[in-house]
C-alpha cells in the first residue's frame, strides 16, 4: 500500500499536505478507493499551527467559542485553534476566561460520552466540533446528537478533510475536499463497484489509521 502514496497540498496553505493511497478500504460507513491520510497535520506542530490559522479565518469573529470537541486525534489542531481564537479576540464565557479542548469517550457499543467531570466543558457551552476525515457525515451527526444531549450549542464544524459541505444544516469547514482527489469516491457498502467485482478489502480505516486485512 505504502508504496503507491501520493502527496497532494492544500489549496488554503501551501504549508498543508495530506497523503492518499489509491485501492479499495472500508470505513465504518462507506467504502472509499482512497485512503485519506492527514497524520502529519495533527501530529506535526508547524503543520497543526498552519491548520488552526486556517480554520480559525474560516470562523466568523462574530461566534462565541467555550469548547472545542476533537475527534480522532485532533487535539493538537483543537489547542493551537483555541490558541488561535483566544488571540483573535473570540469571546468565551468560560470562569477562567480561557478555551476547553475535550475529547469524547467512545464506549464498547460505540457510543459517545462525556463523564461527569468533562461535562461543565459542554453543558451550556459554545462550541466547535473538530474531525479529521470526513466520507458521509454519518459520525458528525452522533457528534451532533452527543453535544447536543448533554446540552452543547455546536457553533462551527471543521474537519481537516471532507466529502460533504454541509450536515443538518452545519457547514463544514475543511482544509481539503474530493475534488483536492481526482477521482476520489465513497460508496454505500451494498453499493460498492470493487465488492461486485470481487476486489478484496485492503485495510480498515478511520480517523486513526489503517488496519491492513
Amino acid at each position: 500500500m505504502e508504496e503507491r502514496m501520493i502527496k497532494f497540498y492544500s489549496k488554503h496553505s501551501n504549508n498543508l499536505a495530506m497523503h492518499a493511497i489509491p485501492g479499495h478500504f472500508a470505513t465504518s460507513h462507506s467504502h472509499i478507493n482512497y485512503y485519506i491520510d492527514v497524520t502529519s497535520i495533527g501530529t506535526r506542530i508547524k503543520e497543526a499551527k498552519e491548520a488552526a490559522k486556517v480554520f480559525q479565518s474560516k470562523i466568523p469573529i462574530t461566534k462565541a467559542v467555550d469548547t472545542i470537541v476533537c475527534m480522532d486525534k485532533t487535539e493538537v489542531i483543537g489547542a493551537f485553534l483555541a490558541d488561535e481564537l483566544e488571540k483573535n479576540g473570540y469571546r468565551n464565557y468560560n470562569q477562567h476566561d480561557t478555551t476547553y479542548v475535550v475529547s469524547p469517550e467512545i464506549n464498547a457499543n460505540n457510543q459517545m460520552l462525556f463523564r461527569d467531570n468533562n461535562k461543565k466543558a459542554i453543558t451550556g457551552k459554545h462550541i466547535i466540533l473538530m474531525l479529521s476525515t470526513t466520507s458521509t457525515g454519518d459520525t458528525i451527526r452522533r457528534c451532533l446528537e452527543c453535544i447536543q444531549y448533554y446540552g452543547g450549542i455546536v457553533e462551527a464544524v471543521c474537519s481537516v478533510f471532507s466529502t460533504v459541505n454541509d450536515v443538518d444544516g452545519y457547514q463544514i469547514d475543511y482544509l481539503f475536499n474530493q475534488d483536492d482527489i481526482p477521482g476520489y469516491e465513497a460508496f454505500p457498502v451494498h453499493d460498492c463497484p470493487f465488492c461486485k467485482k470481487g476486489h478484496r478489502i485492503e485495510a480498515m480505516v478511520n480517523g486513526y489509521g489503517y488496519s491492513k486485512l
